[in-house]
């Protein structure tokens, strides 16, 4: 982590995070998302996740790695960061209820 934190003559530090989570709006473009989580990678983050809850998918990126996919019956885990740890992909979503007739 050292390695990671620039020197800076501020009063605050300039820190590059482990875990990078964006979270797609209704207007947000994702092309522009994945420039973000590019930039991101480029500065060293280990592990960036894209959540898409128009398509109910998550996008993990880690550097020199291709991208992993991960949708509703998939688990998601960040072995590297949060061992043990471990989130189905469909609980993110909001449950929705079916008028009743």
């Amino acid at each position: 982590m050292r390695d990671r934190l620039p020197r800076s003559v501020r009063y605050f530090a300039t820190l590059v995070p482990d875990l990078v989570v964006e979270v797609k709006s209704q207007s947000d473009h994702l092309k522009k998302l994945r420039e973000k989580i590019q930039i991101y990678l480029d500065q060293a983050v280990p592990v960036a996740i894209l959540i898409d809850p128009d398509t109910c998918l998550l996008e993990v990126y880690r550097p020199d790695a291709s991208v992993q996919t991960l949708g509703n019956g998939d688990i998601l885990t960040v072995p590297e960061l949060l061992p043990g740890w471990e989130l189905v992909v469909e609980e993110l979503w909001p449950v929705i209820f079916e008028d009743e007739k």
